[in-house]
């Protein structure tokens, strides 16, 4: 299966106009954003879980990165709610599930093999500091590197956004609503700007909140 494969151009992906797709698990299902591969595959989606549903115990051989969009996401490491940002890394077993059901935005197979960092943090309560030059931006770093850098940001109503794609970008609107390339970016909605690309975003009369990761499609065109 291929989904938005081409990493050298710009995809996006409005939620809320694609249908939920059945898993193989009993009571989840998903919304496909980009996918190489079966059902063992390189993979940006958005899960939900049905209230009492739950996947089998599995490996991460390349590893996974989730963001619980609502809901309470629960495995054997503890119940994580609504903001919680987790990454687990390549070799990690879980069994995920959630009692009270939950909604995540999961990017499976894109870590490097030798990262071993397990992490958990609660964006809600990062500390977002004013992004230099780029005025109405506010920004809160939730992982930094050389090779990558996860963020939180919030837009203030009317912010204008541009700067370089460098390494490429991907973005899920959280709250809000933002326009680029002449489209409405509404909560669930994903964009994704190839390395050699260029952000120009407006921020809607309300603003909006945005997790970005960058950097990671440095150097990745056809997957």
């Amino acid at each position: 299966m291929r989904i938005n494969a081409d990493f050298s151009a710009r995809a996006a992906v409005h939620a809320d106009r694609v249908d939920w797709v059945p898993s193989p698990a009993a009571g989840v299902e998903r919304k496909m954003l980009d996918r190489v591969g079966g059902e063992v595959a390189r993979a940006t989606t958005i899960v939900r879980f049905a209230p009492g549903s739950r996947f089998s115990p599995h490996t991460h051989d390349g590893g996974e990165e989730f963001l619980v969009l609502d809901g309470v996401f629960q495995d054997e490491q503890g119940d994580f709610p609504a903001g919680t940002y987790v990454r687990n890394p390549p070799t990690s077993r879980h069994t995920p599930g959630s009692a009270p059901g939950c909604t995540i935005f999961v990017k499976l197979w894109q870590f490097d093999p030798g990262d071993r960092r397990q992490m958990a943090v609660d964006t809600g309560g990062l500390d977002l500091a004013p992004a230099p030059g780029r005025e109405g931006v506010e920004a809160g770093a939730i992982l930094e590197d050389p090779d990558e850098t996860v963020r939180i940001e919030t837009w203030q109503p009317g912010a204008r956004v541009s700067l370089p794609a460098a390494g490429g970008f991907e973005l899920l609107c959280l709250a809000g609503e933002f326009t680029e390339g002449g489209e409405t970016f509404r909560p669930w909605s994903w964009l994704r700007l190839p390395a050699h690309g260029r952000l120009d975003a407006t921020a809607g009369g309300e603003g909006c909140r945005i997790w970005i990761k960058q950097g990671h499609l440095r150097g990745q065109a056809r997957a």
